[in-house]
């Protein structure tokens, strides 16, 4: 790009868990169904920005292998003047993701369901919290970067308060709402430098690209997982 194409525009599908397990060091409430942080605190309502500390905290080896992409991409922003822009997406999704076990949690959790077969959750009592994004919400954040001027930086993308859930929470809906059975059991272990709770503040990007917001909401995301 810096060789043959240096005017053009590149965005990089980064990945909260360059964060490492710094999440984890946040106050939480252990409700019934699901971890909390309190109202009080900054990231209640619109969840983690792209100012918490990347150091000093365990990643997987997928998040370590992400982030030394993602400063990659900052620096030849930063040194050659590039146009990038790096999204630390959540949990992307749809009805065409194809979970497995160990990615993709929303879809492939349905996909068990749905063939009556046994679910294994990680830890945490099955209250960790995560928030949904539909791909088309990706796509349309990705058309409006690149439709704007002067916007190369670090963007926080995902789904927000209003998408998250918690493991328990999903296995309720699809009961409640879906007349699906999900057989689970939870692991005492959990996955290394995996996060209790991670919601997205996407503040920043939308300051930049007023256009943009999140159309797919969490309820519309599960039925049509279901229904593919």
């Amino acid at each position: 790009m810096r060789q043959y194409s240096p005017n053009a525009k590149l965005a990089f599908l980064s990945t909260n868990k360059v964060y490492g397990d710094r999440p984890n060091s946040l106050p939480f409430i252990d409700q019934a169904k699901r971890y909390e942080i309190s109202k009080k605190h900054k990231y209640f309502q619109k969840g983690i920005d792209e100012t918490m500390n990347i150091d000093n905290s365990k990643h997987s080896l997928f998040g370590a292998s992400k982030l030394a992409a993602d400063i990659y991409c900052q620096e030849y922003w930063k040194y050659f003047d590039l146009q990038v822009g790096i999204f630390r997406g959540c949990c992307l999704t749809g009805p065409l993701h194809r979970g497995t076990e160990l990615h993709g949690f929303l879809s492939y959790l349905i996909k068990t369901a749905k063939k009556k077969k046994k679910y294994y959750i990680f830890g945490y009592k099955g209250k960790q919290v995560r928030d949904n994004i539909h791909s088309e919400d990706v796509v349309q954040a990705l058309w409006e970067y690149y439709i704007t001027e002067n916007n190369s930086g670090v963007y926080n993308i995902g789904g927000g308060r209003s998408n998250s859930c918690s493991i328990l929470e999903i296995v309720d809906i699809l009961k409640n709402k879906h007349n699906i059975n999900l057989k689970y059991q939870i692991l005492k272990k959990n996955r290394s430098g995996d996060h209790i709770w991670y919601i997205s503040n996407n503040s920043k990007f939308q300051t930049r690209h007023k256009n943009w917001k999140i159309k797919r909401k969490l309820g519309s995301i599960i039925s049509e997982i279901v229904e593919n």
